[in-house]
Parts: structure tokens; C-alpha cells; sequence
């Protein structure tokens, strides 16, 4: 119960954040504040796209050994 309360009084207080930060910010630099972005309970999903690059460097950190570029 007490983290449900936490997430609720939390998705209100974020909105506020969001509202605030959006009506003081300059439009010109960068994209509008969202409420996930004030929100510690928000969930982020992040997609990291794999290339050779990405995999050498995997493959280098859990292996040890190095990916043939090229």
C-alpha cells in the first residue's frame, strides 16, 4: 500500500514538475518536458540498436577478446 501511495502522490507531483519546467522553458532548445521524465517510478524503456561496433565492444567486455573490424 505505501508504495501505491508513493506512485500515485508521484504520478500527480510529476505532472506539476512537467507543467512548471514547460511554461519556463525556451522552445528553441530541445523537446518539451513529459511527466516520466520527473517520475522516479516511471519505467524508461531504452532500445539500443546493435551494430559491429557495439558488438566488438560486447564481445570485448565479456570475452576479452577483440572483434575483428572490417
Amino acid at each position: 500500500m505505501a508504495q501505491g501511495h508513493g506512485e500515485s502522490s508521484w504520478g500527480r507531483i510529476s505532472n506539476l514538475m512537467a507543467l512548471i519546467a514547460n511554461v519556463n522553458r525556451d522552445p528553441k532548445k530541445g523537446r518539451p518536458f513529459k511527466p516520466e521524465d520527473f517520475n522516479p517510478y516511471a519505467r524508461r524503456s531504452r532500445v539500443i540498436v546493435l551494430t559491429k561496433q557495439n558488438f566488438g565492444l560486447l564481445r570485448e567486455a565479456f570475452i576479452g577478446k577483440e572483434y575483428p573490424s572490417g
